[in-house]
């Protein structure tokens, strides 16, 4: 089929833009002497039909206007500019490359391909030019257009302290879930499914917290041990969602599923996260892939080296860094932002180590491009932003230095929680600041308990299970001689190295298992959950699954006793947060009476009942502690301006391994006190009653949760 001659079109936007008579391509490099697009053939993707120069080059865009060209056309680009790595210029056009803002990709890169801007085993590595093509090898662009009927779909627009997150993996999630029909499980299609979306709903899950769904490439040294990338974050484009996650196809079906999926989630009250990697990409250092940014405008996408531009500045540990300091670039990542909150309806974002991305020439500033222009963006300013407050450069470890809008995965408090629980010493005072928001990381920032993201387990780690059944890391599975992941988690195996058949073992991880989901949603702050940790699940000792796409990393929901147990725990735990408006207080505490109130709405109390003095929070073998939130000292009101007001808390938690005899608070602090958790126990709402200044018996690393009684 031929196409007539291409018109000047208009540098905006930014992509390939249907108009009902030919499409609209626009496309950013600075330093490209020539720019064209490639046609595809729709039947054999690996033909390609023909080649047009962009003609106008404005602002450092090159766009032209194809006419007649239709929706599900096939393209890629190709630059054409000087070869020059020493100076940072990467141009080869033999090298076919992905519109980096393209709506959909239809293949995956193949690097068997001559992807790569040299040849490999060439002596002067990436200093040298290889001119076969690359084509075969590459995804292609699809050219789309917006006809989705949202049906009036609303954001759920769930507060931030009602909020409850669940990080999960859009196919880990449904990949073995029988009720899943086959064909949606581990798809987008299938995480919308009414077996999974009851199954958040009787958990009380707010938001799923979902991995990376861009569109990624599976490294080289992965692929060739028979690996992918299973994590994602490898990101090749910004805009497309992986088309790996459809059952609808990659000619833009993934796009539509995409959006089904939040509609879906959306009417169930549940809102949509996205883990998102803009602190670097899938093309690698300088021996790296060519694939699209390197080879459009290498110098301006990434941070290199101010001394060799040949080489890449990486805080990531990847090879990389995405470079937010230039104005083309974070244009780049505020429009693929603002697009996925628009068109594809999203609620927020997670940032993979957003520290990157708050990095100028100097180092990490609060007050960075990257951070202003999200402040001040009508869009993105409203809706939910989280932090990974690390990267691996110097000073890359932020925790409560990320900008008043920003909320914070707080590591420090999964690190805390895990010592507490293994019985680590002088772990007290910084409990205390850890179960009630801490307020010594985020309140002189102008921030909230919600700016911090409380978490045991995360994706990255072990598993819950895996916390309390390994001490060392079990990754011999990844092929890397057990030397990838993290050695240092915090961990305790309850006395035996793995899987046990032993009773005794068996009930002390599960316990502790309770008692740290109790804690999680007992803690001020924003709770979040990992996909399976609710029931239980193992990845047996693997710490770094990354490239583990099989059952290791899946969700299996057929369910042993002890994790329906678990399961049918996590779900009262999250029943009484929820009811219990103490728990999730949109104030930090301020330790006394407010209003009228008879109580403080927060004190702390020693074993023997006396309240805590600040020599006590300092003693080495502080392992017991009990703490009161007032429920009548609530001091933020509802949304109608009335008074909030709920049940008087107290908690009373034992991290030592023999059983400990608590002094409840005497008769001014409360009446009777009837229990509803103890974690010695798989089950919740006891009720049993001990009066006010009685004792209680806390067992060995266990906690109690009582609730002042009614007074009749």
């Amino acid at each position: 089929m031929k196409w007539s001659e291409v018109l000047p079109g208009k540098p905006y936007p930014l992509g390939a833009t249907y108009q009902g008579n030919g499409v609209n391509f626009a496309v950013f490099s600075e330093h490209a002497r020539k720019m064209e697009v490639c046609l595809f053939d729709s039947r054999d993707p690996s033909r390609e039909l023909g080649r047009y120069s962009l003609p106008e080059h404005n602002q450092h865009v090159w766009h032209g206007f194809i006419p007649e060209l239709q929706t599900g056309t096939l393209y890629g680009l190709r630059a054409h500019g000087p070869y020059e790595p020493r100076r940072g210029l990467r141009f080869n056009p033999h090298k076919l490359l992905v519109d980096p803002y393209a709506r959909a990709l239809h293949g995956q890169v193949d690097f068997s391909a001559p992807v790569y801007a040299y040849l490999p085993g060439d002596p002067e590595q990436d200093l040298g030019f290889d001119i076969r093509d690359s084509a075969t090898g590459m995804p292609k662009a699809v050219v789309l257009t917006d006809d989705f009927d949202w049906e009036g779909d609303r954001p759920p627009a769930v507060p931030w302290h009602r909020t409850l997150l669940y990080e999960a993996h859009v196919k880990g999630l449904t990949r073995l879930h029988p009720s899943v029909p086959e064909h949606l499980r581990g798809t987008y299609a299938g995480l919308a499914h009414p077996a999974i979306i009851d199954h958040l709903q009787q958990l009380g899950v707010t938001a799923v917290e979902l991995l990376p769904v861009h569109a990624h490439v599976d490294e080289p040294f992965l692929v060739n041990k028979g690996f992918t990338n299973y994590w994602g974050y490898s990101t090749l484009n910004y805009f497309a969602p992986d088309a790996r996650f459809s059952a609808s196809g990659s000619r833009g079906g993934q796009v539509a599923e995409f959006k089904s999926m939040v509609k879906a989630l959306h009417r169930a009250g549940i809102e949509v996260i996205l883990d998102v990697v803009y602190n670097h990409t899938g093309e690698g250092n300088h021996l790296g892939p060519t694939l699209s940014f390197k080879g459009l405008d290498n110098s301006a996408y990434y941070r290199l080296s101010d001394k060799e531009p040949r080489y890449y500045q990486d805080f990531t540990g990847t090879g990389n860094s995405w470079n937010a300091t230039h104005p083309y670039a974070l244009k780049l990542v505020m429009d693929s932002l603002r697009y996925w909150v628009r068109e594809m309806h999203v609620d927020g974002f997670r940032f993979d180590l957003a520290t990157t991305l708050g990095r100028d020439r100097t180092g990490y500033d609060t007050r960075a491009a990257f951070f202003q222009m999200v402040h001040q963006d009508p869009v993105l300013s409203r809706v939910k932003l989280i932090a990974e407050p690390w990267d691996v450069g110097d000073f890359g470890y932020q925790v409560g230095n990320f900008p008043v809008i920003w909320s914070e995965w707080n590591g420090k408090y999964r690190d805390t929680i895990r010592r507490y629980w293994r019985g680590d010493e002088r772990q007290a005072a910084e409990i205390g600041c850890r179960l009630t928001g801490s307020s010594d990381l985020f309140a002189l920032g102008g921030r909230k308990p919600t700016a911090s993201i409380n978490f045991i387990t995360a994706h990255d780690g072990f598993t819950l299970h895996d916390l309390v059944t390994y001490e060392q890391k079990h990754n011999e599975a990844n092929l890397e001689d057990n030397r990838d992941g993290g050695n240092d988690n915090h961990s305790w195996n309850c006395g035996v190295e793995g899987e046990t058949r032993d009773p005794a073992v068996n009930a002390l991880r599960e316990q502790q298992k309770r008692n740290f989901l109790a804690t999680l949603f007992l803690s001020q702050g924003v709770p979040m959950l990992v996909a399976g940790d609710e029931m239980g699940r193992t990845q047996r000792g693997n710490n770094n699954a990354y490239c583990q796409d099989n059952p290791l990393s899946w969700v299996e929901w057929r369910l042993t006793e002890p994790q329906r147990k678990l399961l049918d725990f996590t779900r009262r735990m999250s029943r009484l947060r929820r009811e219990q408006p103490v728990l999730s207080k949109r104030r930090f505490f301020r330790g006394a009476t407010l209003f009228d109130s008879e109580l403080k709405d927060l004190a702390w109390f020693r074993p023997d009942g006396q309240e805590m003095k600040k020599e006590d929070w300092e003693k080495p073998f502080a392992r017991s502690v009990c703490f009161l939130l007032g429920g009548d000292a609530i001091a933020t009101p509802d949304d109608s301006g009335q008074r909030i007001v709920g049940d008087t808390i107290l908690v009373l938690m034992n991290a030592h391994h023999e059983p400990i005899t608590f002094h409840l608070p005497a008769i001014e602090w409360g009446a009777d006190w009837e229990e509803v958790v103890d974690t010695s126990q798989s089950r919740v709402s006891l009720h049993p009653h001990t009066p006010a200044g009685g004792t209680l018996v806390v067992a060995g690393r266990s906690l109690r949760v009582l609730r002042r009684a009614a007074v009749d």
